[in-house]
């Protein structure tokens, strides 16, 4: 089992930065993937940004040179770096990890952090 816990969401004005932490716990060394998810009011949830054990990065066209995803294994923890907010990337801000195998894959959730950017 896995639990996350996000933390770092609030209001900024757009143009603002914010950084949201994930902190992970339980049997986090058997994960893959880790990514930051976001679902906005009646939108589907969306990949954000996502990192693989080796360090690649992968992001959202829409959140591309503004976001930087980034872990400290050494805490844990996996941080999205968030500037030149807009209005449009208001929505609740969700970690996520994925274990992978052959055949098989599960992912675990944290319970979510609001980002409002006011225009």
């Amino acid at each position: 089992q896995v639990q996350l816990v996000e933390s770092g969401g609030g209001l900024v004005q757009a143009g603002g930065s914010l950084r949201l932490s994930c902190l992970g716990s339980g049997n986090i060394d058997s994960i893959n993937v880790m990514g930051w998810y976001r679902q906005a009011p009646g939108k589907q949830r969306e990949l954000v940004a996502s990192i693989i054990s080796g360090g690649i990065t992968n992001y959202a066209d829409s959140v591309q040179g503004r976001f930087t995803i980034s872990r400290d294994n050494a805490k844990n923890t996996v941080y999205l770096q968030m500037n030149s907010l807009k209005p449009e990337d208001t929505a609740v801000y969700y970690c996520n990890a994925r274990f992978l195998r052959p055949g098989f894959a599960r992912d675990y959730w944290g319970q979510g952090t609001q980002v409002t950017v006011s225009s």
